[in-house]
């Protein structure tokens, strides 16, 4: 009997094979639109021309009078060297013209004397030739003399350091009692004037900028203390660190509350020209690659394809190659599909 109720069971009819399941999905069609992105960094201000002050001569600097964030007129004391050797040469050399002096008094009276003789016939030539000779010689010295007096003196005076302009002094570079060596920062002067907004850019956003950006500037502990300003100057070579380069933005008429060294925010709109842009729920992933699921309109049947993304924003992404315009992809539903999934496209959400 068992055997009977099998084979009774195998003559049945066969069953039909099930109809392929129909996944209902909601899509985007691909199309290119122009963008502009926002481009922010954080920056630090600068004064527009600033000087670094130092000594001519090397020695022992005995005297500072200035500290960082002191503010000086043009011309004020800023340090003092010691100059013990420097007044000596000076008290040399102003001997030396007074010698030089007294020699060119006598050889001058000399030759006088010898010219009138020579005039009433009382003395040979070659004497008189010789007084003159010796009197064109001292005047010589005295020039010479004068010149090393001159140069006695400079160097007296390039003992002390001066301001030459107002500003403010935004760092020092050697204390009292320590032996500074000629051209050594000793302080660092911000000139009263313009002020700059510096940004360390990296060179992809170089590449993509405007040629001349208007830039908005403002304070990051404050947004509303603002500025707008314009590129001034590009470094020349990146920082061998960071591979940015430093950006001067000049500032149009900064606001008083932009102190020297404040932290600031540059915002620059970047034109990207025309971009493809999807929302983020349409991203899966084929393997360790981005992709999305692309329908045929033909077939009402999906496919996975690889896409290569420019950059991921809170809701959307931008795609650089995978998809073209006139594409129909998947935006919801997409964790259910698998390769040849047919699909019943949903109408867009009103």
């Amino acid at each position: 009997m068992i055997a009977l109720a099998a084979l009774l069971t195998s003559c049945g009819p066969e069953e039909e094979p099930a109809p392929p399941e129909i996944r209902p999905v909601r899509t985007v069609t691909v199309e290119k639109r122009a963008s502009g992105v926002p481009v922010v960094l954080t920056g630090r201000i600068e004064a527009e021309d600033e000087a670094r002050l130092a000594f001519r001569l090397s020695g022992r600097m005995i005297e500072r009078m200035v500290n960082t964030g002191d503010r000086v007129e043009a011309g004020q004391p800023i340090g003092r060297l010691e100059a013990q050797d420097q007044t000596n040469a000076l008290r040399a050399a102003q001997a030396n013209l007074a010698a030089a002096q007294g020699q060119a008094s006598e050889a001058e009276n000399e030759y006088q004397r010898q010219r009138q003789l020579e005039e009433r016939g009382f003395a040979a030539r070659a004497v008189y030739e010789r007084a003159r000779q010796n009197r064109q010689t001292t005047r010589s010295q005295v020039e010479a003399a004068q010149a090393q007096l001159r140069f006695a003196e400079d160097q007296v005076s390039f003992t002390e350091l001066h301001a030459d302009a107002e500003g403010v002094v935004t760092a020092v570079g050697a204390e009292p009692g320590e032996v500074v060596q000629a051209g050594q920062m000793i302080v660092r002067l911000a000139r009263q004037g313009g002020r700059d907004a510096v940004f360390d850019v990296p060179a992809q956003v170089l590449r993509s900028a405007p040629a001349d950006p208007v830039i908005d500037v403002f304070l990051t502990e404050e947004p509303s203390i603002t500025a707008t300003g314009r590129v001034r100057e590009v470094a020349a070579q990146a920082d061998p660190t960071t591979r940015t380069f430093e950006v001067k933005v000049g500032l149009s008429h900064p606001p008083p509350g932009m102190l020297l060294g404040a932290t600031v925010t540059g915002r620059m709109e970047v034109d990207e020209g025309e971009i493809i842009q999807l929302p983020a729920s349409a991203i899966t992933r084929q393997g360790d690659e981005p992709a999305v699921w692309v329908v045929d309109p033909a077939t009402d049947t999906v496919a996975l394809r690889s896409i290569d993304v420019v950059r991921f924003e809170p809701a959307s992404v931008v795609v650089a190659d995978g998809v073209m315009p006139g594409d129909i992809v998947v935006t919801a539903g997409v964790q259910a599909l698998h390769p040849g999934q047919k699909v019943r496209m949903l109408a867009p959400r009103s």
